[in-house]
């Protein structure tokens, strides 16, 4: 009889760090997005503002301690700006992934011009539009989650609607943070079915509205976290609101989607297909 092979999830020892002269959000988007395709675990260390000689060598010396410990060599994934930060971090025993090597410079070459090379230039953004819708989208989703207010819902982007716990407000604030996107959201509830109509104040927004929904068992087990044993946290009153929220849905015309194997990420992306809104 063969030995079965040990799951890889459980292999893994290895260290990975973030290294940047900012926050480091960059640093771990960016290598949270390759190590996503392997099935390993991996400890991870953010070392965020990098921005002197000596940090970058106190960086250095955590770097190597990890080597030290798991014996292999860990995977930094950096943003540094500078030149001399960046050749301070790549003595350190590891192997390095540099996002300004791998593509800012390759891009210098085909563009024929240098870039600026600010010290998180890619956060600097208090001033700027962008940053003002983002929070403004926010403020927005937060004073219009969970059906709090119908006040100045003509301009929300995006209105969604579904079962309570069905994953509505994640995705609001998600939208909100990443996008800008003004997104309300709107619970059904029993009293909206026995009415047989959506809530009044959305009629008139009928085009903004997406509807999510969620397979029964997984949405029993996440209000069971909330609620344990409530006739709310049924099984059977769990089918019983989804199969009613997906009938008046599909009867109002309103498009929607599953959110049950779904991440928030792809939530998202839907929507912003379906939806379209008006870039800011």
């Amino acid at each position: 009889m063969p030995i079965p092979h040990p799951s890889p999830v459980l292999a893994a020892n290895r260290t990975v760090f973030f290294v940047s002269d900012g926050t480091g959000i960059t640093a771990e988007t960016f290598g949270h997005s390759v190590l996503s395709q392997f099935e390993l675990r991996f400890k991870q260390v953010r070392l965020p503002f990098i921005d002197t000689l000596d940090k970058a060598h106190d960086a250095t010396r955590k770097i190597n301690e990890a080597y030290q410990v798991d014996g292999k060599l860990p995977i930094v994934f950096s943003t540094l700006v500078k030149s001399e930060l960046s050749s301070v971090i790549r003595q350190a025993k590891a192997m390095h992934m540099d996002l300004f090597q791998t593509f800012v410079e390759p891009l210098e070459q085909e563009l024929e011009m240098k870039s600026t090379h600010t010290i998180g230039r890619s956060h600097n953004t208090a001033d700027s539009e962008e940053y003002r819708n983002r929070i403004e989208a926010i403020n927005f989703s937060l004073a219009h989650d969970d059906g709090q207010s119908n006040k100045n819902l003509s301009e929300a982007d995006v209105i969604l609607v579904g079962v309570s716990r069905s994953g509505k407000t994640p995705t609001s604030l998600y939208l909100a943070m990443q996008f800008g996107i003004k997104a309300a959201n709107y619970p059904l509830i029993p009293e909206d079915f026995e009415r047989d109509k959506l809530p009044s104040g959305l009629v008139m927004h009928k085009k903004k509205i997406f509807g999510l929904t969620i397979a029964a068992e997984r949405l029993s087990e996440v209000r069971n976290e909330r609620r344990p044993g409530s006739k709310y946290a049924s099984l059977e009153n769990c089918r019983y609101e989804i199969n009613e929220a997906e009938k008046m849905m599909r009867r109002e015309g309103i498009r929607w989607m599953s959110s049950t194997a779904k991440s928030i990420e792809e939530i998202a992306a839907t929507i912003l297909q379906e939806i379209k809104p008006e870039p800011r």
